[in-house]
């Protein structure tokens, strides 16, 4: 019968857990990501509507702004969503997510 070397044993599984380990660090860093950048939007998306706030308290009205490309940035995302109703109603036909809503 073989003999088992439990020192080479044990640095092999230590090897396949490092791997392991490292994969999971790896996600735990991708999601940190993720949230610090959805901070980031927030933050900017606030920063967006007190500076459309000043342009139109210094005088710009809204059609002014629109006309340069710079709709109120509510305006611009109540347009967004739209789009992607079309696909989640493709979506909700194929079963997923018909408990939405």
């Amino acid at each position: 019968m073989a003999t088992i070397d439990i020192e080479q044993t044990r640095t092999q599984a230590r090897a396949l857990l490092d791997s392991r380990i490292e994969s999971v660090t790896n996600l735990v860093k991708t999601r940190q990501r993720i949230t610090d950048l959805r901070e980031q939007l927030t933050e900017a998306e606030r920063e967006d509507k007190r500076a459309y706030v000043r342009a139109t308290k210094d005088g710009w009205s809204p059609e002014e702004l629109k006309k340069l490309g710079l709709e109120s940035g509510a305006a611009a995302r109540r347009r967004k969503p739209a789009n992607r109703a079309v696909s989640d109603g493709a979506t909700s036909s194929q079963g997923e997510g018909s408990g939405a809503g």
